[in-house]
């Protein structure tokens, strides 16, 4: 994906940025100044994870697809400006990852991202 006009989120966009090799095409989906917040084991619903804007949501993506997953985008619901999405990774060992986010879009682009996960441990 290369200018931003390109990078407008779609059902379709979403799917091909997930299911890459690389975090590149859904760092393409982000405004600058995008948030996610994060809940997980790690992280708890009073004090998750905040990432604030592209540079720390680059380096997130990058950890994500440094490592040997298969990524799949299982739904995505897009309605005006918020969309809701699933998606399941897996390691070779079988281990699982799944996570449902609810985004806002600002221009086309997510502005807001809360990213509730999960794993095997």
């Amino acid at each position: 994906m290369g200018s931003r006009q390109d990078s407008a989120f779609t059902t379709e966009a979403l799917r091909e940025a997930i299911e890459a090799d690389s975090g590149d095409g859904l760092l393409a989906l982000y405004e600058d100044d995008a948030t996610i917040r994060v809940i997980d084991q790690a992280d708890q619903p009073s004090h998750p994870k905040v990432l604030r804007g592209r540079g720390e949501i680059e380096e997130m993506l990058a950890d994500i697809y440094s490592r040997e997953m298969i990524h799949r985008l299982d739904q995505c619901v897009i309605d005006g400006d918020h969309a809701a999405f699933t998606e399941s990774c897996q390691y070779p060992d079988g281990n699982k990852v799944y996570a449902e986010s609810m985004v806002t879009l600002r221009d086309g682009r997510i502005s807001d991202q809360i990213l509730i996960q999960a794993w095997d441990e």
